[in-house]
């Protein structure tokens, strides 16, 4: 007998979760490939969270990975809400201010990588 979760099917978030790890291994292989390089992953702070934080040459690359299976209610990069944008343009300026920059004055931007289905497209500049 399954177990009952008050909170809703335990299993299906543990799925999700797994997905979205899968996703954001994906965009990275994704964008190493392209010439960026890591630096981080699943950066959270109470502002918001960073999946990717990556390097390309010069340029601090905050990174939003989304994923839908099809594009039956819109692509994935579609998902990224307005706030959405700004919690991440706030976790952005949180992580680089604990590196000793500023969200204004240092060379950064903010991409998206969009998986639907079996097709990433990247997004170079999505949001500012």
């Amino acid at each position: 007998m399954e177990p009952i979760y008050p909170w809703g099917d335990c299993s299906r978030q543990v799925t999700r979760r797994r997905r979205g790890e899968q996703m954001e291994k994906l965009a990275c292989r994704y964008l190493c490939q392209a010439g960026l390089r890591w630096i981080s992953s699943n950066v959270l702070y109470r502002q918001g969270e960073l999946d990717l934080i990556m390097l390309d040459e010069q340029t601090y690359v905050f990174v939003e990975v989304r994923y839908r299976k099809n594009d039956l209610y819109g692509d994935a990069a579609a998902s990224i809400t307005w706030r959405k944008q700004q919690n991440i343009k706030a976790a952005a300026a949180y992580w680089l201010a604990n590196h000793n920059k500023c969200l204004s004055t240092a060379n950064c931007r903010f991409d998206v990588v969009a998986v639907t289905g079996s097709r990433v497209n990247w997004i170079k500049n999505a949001f500012y």
